[in-house]
């Protein structure tokens, strides 16, 4: 079978010229063929990664800086104890696969509750961040940390039955 012809593409002769891609190996102001493209980027990719490797730095820093300061001290607070989280979840899930899983219950009891309260901390950090105040302008902060703190109490009174 042909191939359609795609409905929202106009036909080719009706692009016009200052529109057209230009095909591969043409420049769109003549039809000269150019360099292939393979001779060109060996020369510059060495190039290019150097200088990405020093924009990526840049950039990494120029979000740290930014972070550092516009970022609130109580978001600040509630971060590090969301990598606090990642770390501790992390080396229990290191300890089980190296040490064991004997209680294996013990385990998900544990991994569940880390995830549980990193997602909890999380939804803490969304609601109380000033940035997302016109997200959440009803809820008042006060109202945030009683829901979270509710959250996390239910979280661990079911973590804790599921040691049994």
């Amino acid at each position: 079978m042909a191939p359609k012809k795609n409905a929202a593409a106009p036909a080719p002769s009706q692009v016009p010229p200052s529109m057209a891609k230009p095909s591969h190996g043409q420049t769109s102001a003549s039809s000269a063929p150019t360099k292939p493209i393979a001779a060109s980027a060996k020369a510059t990719s060495a190039r290019t990664t150097v200088r990405n490797s020093s924009d990526a730095q840049e950039i990494a820093l120029a979000v740290w800086d930014r972070y550092v300061q516009d970022t609130p001290q109580r978001v600040k607070l509630i971060d590090v104890f969301m990598t606090f989280l990642i770390f501790v979840g992390a080396l229990q899930f290191l300890y089980c696969v190296i040490g064991g899983n004997y209680p294996f219950n013990a385990f998900l009891s544990g991994f569940s509750a880390t995830v549980g309260q990193f997602v909890l901390t999380a939804s803490l950090r969304i609601q109380t961040n000033p940035q997302n105040k016109a997200d959440f302008g009803s809820i008042s902060h006060e109202r945030a940390f009683a829901d979270y703190v509710f959250g996390s109490l239910i979280l661990h009174f079911f973590c804790v039955n599921f040691i049994n």
